[in-house]
């Protein structure tokens, strides 16, 4: 039981992070001033639930980890537990995490309209930390290093596309009204234009983490190598979408009375709900043993 709700919560906080990420991104760097307001304020409950769920995911992770190196549940709730979990190289990552992630909730409800950047830096910190805990730890010295700078790449890369994909959303309800149209659609560009090298920097670098972890050649027949192709497959399904979205559908906004975006925006839908599943792929595959 306590396995299954380590489990559940990093998904929760995966998640949180992602979706937490892109509204900053979206807001902060791809939204022009004149649409930025606009678009945090489609955006802000949204993002205040994702920071909520960002903390309380990640503290409640440290007290599961407690409970894991311990006797189980009533481990959870020990606080000399806790402080035994921090002398570890995930506690003393993990501290971090829940003190940023709490100043970036902080930040958000006291400050909401005027700290974007900060939020932005803030949560770009803690999805580079997430690197330094899990597999990506397993190797030391220079090939270490390499392989947490390739991590913490792969990371934010797929941070970048699927936390975006909500805002996206967003932006494109905005695009039907004629006041914010032209900024909408530039929105939406920059994240297409930026989101090409995302995308090829996620399906790079996971490669490189797949090899680095598993070796070479691939061990065969192992649970971790069996869901790793679940998991490519679904990233290949979202490559997918978002190749037919951008080069079919959207040339075609001009000339298909509305058809075309609607089809876009359930297509966006559909490749969301799929980094989801992968999402929850790498939130079981991340606790087993590559080999």
């Amino acid at each position: 039981m306590l396995d299954a709700t380590w489990i559940a919560l990093r998904f929760l906080h995966f998640v949180a992070l992602i979706l937490a990420l892109g509204c900053a991104i979206s807001t902060c760097w791809l939204a022009s001033d004149s649409l930025r307001p606009v678009l945090a304020r489609r955006l802000w409950r949204l993002w205040g639930y994702a920071l909520g769920v960002n903390v309380l995911s990640a503290s409640f992770m440290l007290c599961i980890q407690g409970g894991m190196m311990g006797g189980g549940w009533i481990d959870t709730f020990s606080p000399a537990i806790w402080q035994a979990v921090l002398t570890t190289q995930f506690g003393s990552v993990w501290l971090w995490q829940i003190i940023l992630s709490a100043i970036t909730l902080a930040a958000f409800l006291l400050k909401p309209r005027r700290v974007g950047a900060l939020l932005m830096v803030l949560l770009l910190v803690q999805i580079i930390l997430l690197a330094g805990v899990g597999h990506a730890v397993m190797a030391e010295g220079g090939r270490g290093v390499v392989q947490r700078v390739n991590h913490a790449v792969h990371l934010l890369s797929a941070a970048w596309w699927m936390g975006g994909l909500l805002p996206l959303l967003a932006c494109m309800r905005l695009a039907r009204k004629a006041r914010w149209r032209d900024a909408a659609i530039r929105a939406m560009m920059r994240f297409s234009r930026y989101g090409h090298l995302a995308v090829a920097l996620a399906i790079l670098t996971g490669g490189i983490n797949t090899l680095l972890i598993a070796g070479v050649p691939w061990p065969p027949d192992t649970r971790y190598l069996m869901l790793l192709w679940v998991k490519i497959g679904l990233v290949a399904i979202m490559v997918a979408i978002a190749l037919y979205n951008r080069y079919f559908l959207v040339p075609r906004f001009t000339h298909s009375s509305g058809a075309a975006q609607r089809e876009f925006i359930t297509l966006v839908k559909v490749e969301w709900i799929v980094s989801l599943l992968v999402v929850a792929c790498v939130s079981l595959f991340a606790t087993w043993e590559p080999v």
